[in-house]
């Protein structure tokens, strides 16, 4: 039996700019973020403001990256 590794959805603790949710999906997805952020401003602006209540809901479903210790 052969166990295929799954990617996670976390917003990362590095690359952010309000939260984190538009680097994780283009993490996720393999998408530049910058994409993400203006294929997510586009819809915002082409939903007149109703696609922002998204964000904050994402922001609290997506769980946040565990920072790895350093030495």
């Amino acid at each position: 039996m052969t166990v295929t590794a799954y990617k996670l959805l976390r917003r990362p603790l590095d690359d952010r700019i309000v939260a984190g949710v538009c680097s994780g999906l283009g993490r996720y997805f393999g998408v530049d973020p910058v994409l993400i952020r203006v294929g997510f401003a586009i819809l915002a602006a082409a939903t007149w403001g109703a696609a922002l209540l998204a964000y904050p809901l994402m922001w609290f479903l997506i769980p946040e990256e565990v920072p790895t210790p350093t030495r």
